[in-house]
C-alpha cells in the first residue's frame, strides 16, 4: 500500500507541475505556463487540483486508507513545492 500511496503522491506532483497542451490558452506553450485558475465544484475536486502536498497527502488517505506514524512526502521538483524547505509535509 506504502509504495502505491508514493507512487500516487509523485503522480499528483507531476500532475502540479506540468500542464497538458489543450488546457492552454496560447501556444505555443512558455516553459512557466501554468494552468488557468477555476473553481472547484465540490472538496474532492479541489483536492484533485490542489497543488499543495498536504491536500494530495489527505486525497491519499482517503483513496489508501491512513498514512502510518512518522509519515512524510516531500515532492521531487522543487518548483511544485509550496511549503518551505524545512517543513516536510505530513499526514
Amino acid at each position: 500500500v506504502e509504495k502505491t500511496r508514493s507512487f500516487l503522491l509523485e503522480w499528483q506532483a507531476w500532475l502540479c507541475r506540468y500542464v497538458p497542451v489543450g488546457v492552454m490558452e496560447v501556444l505555443p506553450p512558455c516553459v512557466n505556463h501554468r494552468n488557468p485558475g477555476f473553481v472547484a465544484r465540490d472538496e474532492l475536486e479541489g483536492l484533485m487540483a490542489s497543488d499543495q502536498a498536504s491536500d494530495w497527502i489527505k486525497l491519499s488517505e482517503m483513496l489508501l486508507g491512513p498514512v502510518p506514524d512518522g509519515f512524510s512526502f516531500r515532492p521531487k521538483h522543487r518548483s511544485s513545492e509550496k511549503m518551505s524547505a524545512d517543513q516536510p509535509a505530513e499526514g
